[in-house]
């Protein structure tokens, strides 16, 4: 019960702290309903897909494993987006003319700003937890066995559930806005989209292998994705050049 109460308020403090560096309604600046349309249709159809793909060819293994993979995913994606980012920026940069720099390069700074946030808190994590079990287990040797030792132990762990809370619910808004990288350039977001979902198709067949089924069935679930994403992403990139006047080179 002590932990429930004490879990409640770490939680909202968390999360209004996490809102404020990483504000999850950081929408990008050109929003095209048609785009957005057809990426929710993509990716509730590749949810479909993997279902049937379970059910037909799958085992109670590849089920159980489904939940790690998506967990996976949610953790990996932001780092992956910290590797994948600079790279993709450094290209953006060279394509862009040097009288648009200054101004991309000022733009860049909240962005680089979000993500030292999210690189600190997640290297927090680790730490707090090794120092917490440090000093408990060194205090422990010189306390006696009653109610302090509990307290004790809730007083070190609490800054170890406030930082958890708060790299979840950094990490859902980071996901989802990309650590609003779409003030730097309009088309950055599916720019970084699609090489992003490329990499995480490695790291998942690295960590989990081919999907199930024949090998047919196999590479199509396993480019299927990735494949689509990039479709997905450089119809965006057209559609801002067409509609808005957006280039790559602009």
């Amino acid at each position: 019960m002590l932990i429930l109460v004490l879990a409640y308020p770490l939680a909202r403090s968390a999360r209004r702290q996490a809102h404020r560096k990483f504000p999850p309604h950081l929408h990008r600046r050109i929003l095209d309903p048609q785009v957005m349309r057809v990426q929710r249709i993509r990716a509730w159809a590749a949810v479909t897909v993997t279902l049937l793909i379970l059910v037909v060819y799958g085992t109670a293994a590849d089920f159980e494993e489904l939940q790690g993979q998506y967990m996976l995913r949610s953790a990996l994606t932001p780092l992956a987006l910290l590797l994948t980012g600079p790279l993709v920026i450094m290209v953006l940069f060279r394509l862009a003319p040097p009288a648009a720099r200054p101004g991309m390069r000022e733009r860049l700074r909240p962005v680089r700003r979000s993500a030292l946030w999210y690189l600190g808190g997640f290297v927090c994590v680790p730490l707090l937890i090794s120092l917490a079990v440090s000093v408990n287990v060194t205090t422990g040797m010189y306390t006696d066995s009653g109610l302090f030792s509990p307290l004790l132990t809730m007083a070190l762990f609490a800054p170890v559930l406030w930082m958890g809370f708060f790299m979840f619910f950094a990490t859902s808004a980071v996901v989802r806005t990309l650590f609003g990288t779409s003030e730097v350039h309009a088309a950055l977001p599916a720019l970084l989209t699609g090489a992003l979902v490329w990499v995480l198709a490695v790291v998942s067949l690295i960590v989990s292998g081919m999907p199930p089924g024949p090998p047919l069935i196999q590479i199509c679930a396993l480019l299927g994705g990735p494949l689509s994403v990039s479709a997905v992403a450089w119809w965006e990139i057209d559609r801002l050049h067409t509609l808005h006047g957006v280039t790559l080179r602009g």
